[in-house]
């Protein structure tokens, strides 16, 4: 698997990945018409070019033999690094990619002197959460966010220490 950064005439084939596999997967957690709202307003390419190019996020394909089997969204912050998005396709789910991707982000922490990765994860996705837990992730805490529009994002925030 490749890890390879995401560039500005780049970010349309993201937004479409990025609402596939948002529809793919959370339907069993949540409604439709929510996730429709939160690809919208954190997964669209104007969402996701605002975060690139005004809020110091970073956007990877996850490729295999070329071809994005998904994508991850983090951003550098002062001694730690947020994972904000890490998603597979469905049909590339289960063969290994994830632990690929964790080892990509254990690196990038260590070169950019991060002391750790965070994430938030929603309470009810139990087997992302078991993933998480088995890449060596803690709950630190729990929170709820109002998202607008009448919905929450009621989430854990999960972290691991990067050590050399």
């Amino acid at each position: 698997m490749e890890v390879v950064l995401v560039k500005k005439e780049d970010m349309p084939r993201l937004a479409e990945l990025a609402s596939r596999v948002w529809h793919e997967y959370f339907p069993c957690i949540l409604t439709e018409e929510q996730i429709d709202y939160m690809v919208e307003k954190f997964q669209s390419l104007p969402a996701m070019t605002d975060q690139v190019e005004n809020q110091g996020y970073e956007y990877y394909f996850l490729c295999d033999g070329g071809e994005p089997v998904g994508y991850m969204g983090i951003q550098p912050q002062e001694d730690k690094l947020f994972l904000s998005k890490l998603y597979l396709t469905k049909e590339n789910r289960g063969k290994g990619y994830s632990s690929q991707a964790f080892s990509f982000l254990e690196e990038y922490s260590l070169k950019n002197g991060k002391k750790a990765i965070w994430l938030t994860v929603n309470k009810y996705n139990d087997h992302t959460i078991d993933v998480y837990r088995h890449r060596g992730f803690q709950t630190v805490r729990s929170q709820v966010s109002d998202i607008g529009n009448g919905y929450v994002m009621d989430d854990y925030v999960m972290e691991k220490e990067i050590r050399n």
